[in-house]
């Protein structure tokens, strides 16, 4: 009879497996207990953030956590909640929630490699709460709120590459500046709808259940921006306009810049 040969526990595979599975309980552990503001404290010296986008406060984990942030003057809530991984794709889903005094935001953003993110959102955004800055650059004021049905954008090769969106108005008492005065007048429910075109992003405002565009607005990826008015608008608010006008000529046009030296 021959002597059985003792096999050790400790071969190298299985050294190295194990090795391997305790490397990734480190890493998920890492992820579902660290502080989100110890990392964000090692983090920020390295992140450049645009001038109008000011950190205040993280705290939570880094697999669900919260962050005070002032975007342009106006504080936000951010909380957010990693998931796991898609299995055999390098997408990692993110659930948020945006919260101001008078605005709710919720959605969830996959990060891809190399660089792509996709955003889904819906909400509900308090005009009132930015009376200021319409005012400040000159646009119209609304009464009550505009909800975000939906939202759809992707972000690749450093800008969107689709967009989708639709948000509705439920109509109201609508003033603009006019020179030194006020004009105002009472509008119909409106819808909003964001569209992806050949050179950029479109945005078609037109009264609910109309035939045509009230006004649109583009933003194109050469840093351009074009906004246009259609007599639609003009009638909507009981201006008075030319007769001979049909409601799909455009009364106003403007194209410019959005930024200095373009995108």
């Amino acid at each position: 009879m021959s002597d059985a040969v003792t096999k050790s526990f400790f071969r190298p595979g299985k050294l190295a497996l194990l090795i391997l599975l305790g490397a990734f309980v480190y890493a998920a552990a890492l992820v579902v207990f660290v502080p989100a503001g110890w990392v964000w404290q090692k983090a920020s010296p390295h992140v450049r953030l645009p001038g109008q986008v000011q950190v205040r406060q993280v705290s939570g984990k880094l697999w669900d956590g919260a962050a005070g942030v002032v975007l342009a003057g106006y504080p936000v809530r951010v909380d957010w909640q990693l998931g796991w991984p898609s299995s055999g794709q390098w997408v990692l889903p993110v659930d948020f929630h945006l919260d101001t005094s008078q605005s709710s935001l919720r959605g969830s953003v996959n990060l891809g490699w190399p660089g792509q993110v996709d955003v889904e959102a819906s909400g509900r955004i308090g005009v009132a709460e930015f009376r200021d800055l319409i005012r400040k650059s000159g646009g119209a004021m609304i009464e009550g709120d505009v909800v975000i049905d939906r939202l759809r954008t992707t972000w690749a090769d450093n800008r969107v590459t689709e967009a989708d969106g639709h948000a509705r108005w439920a109509g109201g008492r609508v003033t603009w500046p006019m020179g030194n005065q006020t004009g105002s007048a009472d509008f119909p429910p409106m819808d909003a709808d964001l569209s992806t075109t050949d050179g950029g992003v479109a945005l078609t405002v037109a009264q609910q259940g109309g035939t045509g565009p009230a006004a649109d607005a583009s933003l194109l990826w050469n840093g351009m921006m074009e906004i246009r008015v259609y007599k639609r608008m003009v009638d909507l608010a009981g201006q008075p306009w030319s007769e001979s006008a049909r409601p799909g000529d455009v009364v106003f046009r403007v194209r410019q810049p959005l930024v200095p030296g373009g995108l």
